[in-house]
């Protein structure tokens, strides 16, 4: 990689082609490119060049990026005995330059170009995205969106893996993101149904259910 250290207002930089520094702040325009000629050392792979003090026939080329304020500094002075409290703050101005090229004069940064690899990847990732699209889990009775988010997280996200996993597996998830409290006994019942598309099936089954769990029948009192 290639990098230079310059100096500007008595302080260094490490400058890298394409990217950007911050210098205390410059009295130029946005927008604004210039050279900076004190280069205190040039380093291109293996070869190193220290200057002495700078490296003759070689600049580095920038433009003004933006102007910005840095984080405020409080300071506060106490004297108890003379009754003196003072409280002041600070923020320090910069200026952002980006780092066009760095070399002798009149050469310019060489854009680097994108294999077609890369594309042919993004292409194959983005269609992997559409195929493994997560299913509305929270249309299952009992699992609202902190339940739908703990079930995504451990690798169920449609109905079909929700109609595949065993109900102690899913309880032992709950139980693991503190919410034992949840009955996940009917969850691929009517996963089952949701990954066929039987709505009409898991509405009538969510009509006997209550919060996702099994109503159990009313006990018929005897009569004396």
């Amino acid at each position: 990689m290639k990098f230079a250290i310059v100096e500007s207002g008595g302080k260094q930089y490490r400058a890298v082609e394409g990217r950007t520094i911050d210098v205390d702040r410059l009295a130029m325009e946005k927008g604004a490119q210039y050279n900076i000629d004190r280069v205190l050392l040039l380093a291109d792979g293996d070869d190193v060049m220290v200057g002495t003090p700078t490296v003759d026939g070689v600049e580095v080329k920038v433009t003004v990026a933006e102007h910005f304020r840095g984080p405020k500094l409080i300071t506060f002075k106490y004297r108890p005995k003379k009754r003196i409290r003072v409280k002041s703050g600070h923020r320090q101005q910069y200026t952002r330059l980006m780092v066009d090229s760095i070399g002798k004069p009149g050469k310019s940064r060489k854009k680097e170009e994108k294999p077609v690899v890369e594309k042919k990847e993004t292409k194959a990732k983005a269609a992997t995205k559409v195929k493994t699209e997560a299913d509305d889990l929270t249309k299952i009775e009992g699992i609202g969106p902190k339940v739908s988010k703990t079930l995504q997280a451990a690798g169920i996200s449609t109905f079909k893996a929700l109609a595949k996993a065993k109900s102690d597996d899913i309880q032992e998830i709950l139980n693991e993101a503190g919410l034992a409290m949840m009955d996940a006994s009917t969850w691929p019942q009517q996963a089952k149904l949701a990954a066929k598309g039987d709505w009409d099936g898991m509405e009538k089954l969510q009509d006997e259910l209550s919060g996702g769990r099994k109503v159990k029948p009313a006990k018929k009192s005897g009569k004396k």
